[in-house]
């Protein structure tokens, strides 16, 4: 089997294109969180705390010096982060939850018998005229 017709084979599989459709949405999902996070909850944090924008909060390490920008420690951009993660972390979990409870619910329901097939009905028929013969 050459290179190419296994790449093939392995690109066209359901789980790489699954996997690929959710990296996709994953980072779409990314950047709407990032946005909330840096448009709508720090902006109303920040005015709580006494009117400060997280992205300004930093300490410098070294002073700017002629052409040479200061060196800058950025805490405020580091806390939007880790609260962009705890959100994203927040919905996956909520999502594997959802996820986990239908799985538990298709389980917990009793399964439907199987119609007979065609084998099993002769089966059947030729049990029922067996014993209607031994019976007479």
């Amino acid at each position: 089997m050459s290179v190419l017709s296994e790449f093939k084979t392995f690109a066209v599989k359901g789980n790489v294109v699954d996997m690929a459709v959710g990296i996709i949405i994953g980072a779409a999902f990314g950047k709407i969180v990032s946005s909330f996070v840096a448009d709508m909850i720090m902006p109303p944090i920040g005015l709580l705390i006494g009117g400060v924008d997280f992205a300004d909060l930093v300490v410098v390490l070294k002073a700017a010096e002629g052409d040479l920008e200061a060196v800058t420690l950025n805490y405020g951009q580091f806390l939007q982060s880790i609260l962009d993660f705890l959100i994203v972390a927040f919905a996956i979990f909520m999502g594997v939850k959802v996820i986990n409870r239908l799985k538990r619910e298709e389980a917990a329901a009793p399964a439907k018998p199987a119609a007979p097939t065609k084998d099993q009905q002769l089966l059947s028929e030729i049990r029922d005229l067996l014993k209607a013969q031994q019976e007479k």
